[in-house]
């Protein structure tokens, strides 16, 4: 025998003795139980008083109701407990819409050199520095609604298997969209950047649409984004013009569809978002422009909106940042997107929390719940919004977004009262993800 054979077969009969030894010895799972003033379980939609959890390894096994003496003899032997005193228990809350592998700064020019010039691996460390600081602000779950390069996908895979801290992720991978589309590069001449084409999202044609669905979903998409409208931050495009055909937005839905993958719209324009909602899409992001008529439409199919008013509110702040082309679609994108989501509201659109965190600063994705109030939910509804309501156009609703026994413990604890004041969402005090600790201060 070989040394190296030798040297092989001792490896693997120290694995195998390795995972008996461990099959023979399982761990026990940790027991938490988790106590605050009120709890906000995202199913009833109430505050109840008194709550008390109590997780056993990554899931809530129990949930009680009472003062402290009254759940003591409800505690397993051995249990961590965590009083959190004056404070609110909710659901992790969920980001339907956000990009993980990069964030703009006060520098549009600066960030459009740093897109060109970093390196793959390098803008990845960025990512996972966003998920961290995302996962501290009490968001355990969200969908990268686009990225290049495969970053967000390296990332979430990265999460999944416990290698660096962040939310759980669902990655659409490339935005998929026509030639000179928001999903397509900026009008850099041809022979210094080449081309993008379907594997990069973008197509020309119902086939070539089919097949840029294919190759994000080849690549591990969970989920598809396209692009039916123009985009604010983008050079080549104006914001409301519909940039696919209906065929054309047929094969991108109904691909995805067939491969059991639910599909996000970016559309500003109303026209565009129609169409889109005809082809059976499950969301529309943004929506700045959408009429009555079109929210109505969405209501009647069960199509979610996601409004993104924290990005709105963003390009309103950074206005004369930006190249004067995207000034002015900001400006105009701001000047409806505020009225089209109060008019969604009194229609009774489903409505999923979405911050396009990257577009503003990742780990303040809280401040949507305070938008959201501003514009017309009450504080209840916007908490829905980002917790039952997201969880189920994620499709995830059966594993997370209300506190229930069965599901993960994906737990956030805030200051006091939500519902009296929506804002403590931005200071949580404890997060725990999976049923591990993430976060946990003192009551501010």
């Amino acid at each position: 025998m070989t040394t190296r054979l030798r040297i092989l077969t001792a490896s693997l009969a120290l694995l195998a003795a390795n995972a008996c030894a461990a099959d023979a010895a399982p761990s026990t799972p940790h027991t938490v139980v988790l106590r605050a003033a009120r709890m906000f379980d995202g199913a009833s939609g109430k505050i109840v008083e008194h709550p008390q959890l109590t997780i056993v390894g990554n899931k809530i096994v129990r949930i009680a109701q009472g003062k402290e003496e009254d759940n003591r003899t409800g505690i397993p032997a051995g249990a961590d407990v965590i009083d959190l005193g004056d404070a609110t228990l909710l659901p992790g809350f969920i980001d339907a819409h956000v990009h993980l592998s990069g964030q703009s700064s006060d520098n549009w020019y600066g960030d459009f050199f740093d897109n060109m010039m970093r390196f793959p691996a390098e803008q990845a460390l960025y990512g996972a520095y966003y998920a961290r600081i995302t996962l501290e602000a009490g968001f355990t779950s969200v969908r990268d609604v686009g990225s290049t390069d495969w970053i967000a996908l390296g990332l979430r895979n990265a999460i999944d298997a416990g290698k660096v801290p962040g939310p759980r992720m669902l990655v659409s991978n490339y935005a998929v969209g026509s030639t000179g589309g928001h999903a397509d590069q900026d009008p850099i001449p041809p022979q210094k950047l080449a081309p993008a084409g379907p594997l990069q999202g973008v197509c020309n044609g119902p086939e070539e649409c089919r097949a840029a669905v294919r190759y994000q979903i080849k690549y591990g998409a969970n989920v598809i984004k396209f692009m039916p409208s123009g985009g604010v931050l983008s050079l080549s495009d104006p914001v409301d013009a519909p940039e696919l055909s209906q065929d054309e937005m047929n094969a991108v839905i109904g691909e995805a569809h067939a491969w059991g993958r639910k599909v996000a719209a970016h559309a500003h324009g109303d026209k565009a978002a129609k169409m889109a909602v005809t082809a059976g899409v499950d969301s529309i992001e943004h929506g700045s422009f959408l009429e009555d008529d079109t929210l109505r439409m969405m209501k009647a199919k069960g199509v979610y909106l996601v409004p993104t008013i924290s990005a709105i509110a963003h390009v309103e702040e950074k206005i004369a940042t930006f190249p004067s082309v995207i000034a002015e679609k900001g400006r105009a994108a701001a000047s409806h997107s505020r009225q089209m989501f109060r008019h969604a509201v009194q229609i009774g659109v489903p409505i999923a929390l979405g911050t396009d965190a990257g577009v503003g600063a990742h780990g303040t994705n809280a401040r949507e719940f305070r938008y959201m109030v501003d514009n017309g939910l009450t504080p209840a509804q916007s908490l829905m919004a980002g917790t039952a309501n997201a969880a189920r156009l994620l499709g995830t609703f059966d594993r997370v977004g209300t506190l229930e026994a069965g599901k993960l413990a994906d737990v956030v604890a805030v200051p006091g009262n939500p519902i009296a004041d929506i804002t403590v969402t931005e200071r949580p005090v404890f997060v725990m993800k999976d049923g591990v600790v993430v976060r946990r201060g003192a009551v501010r």
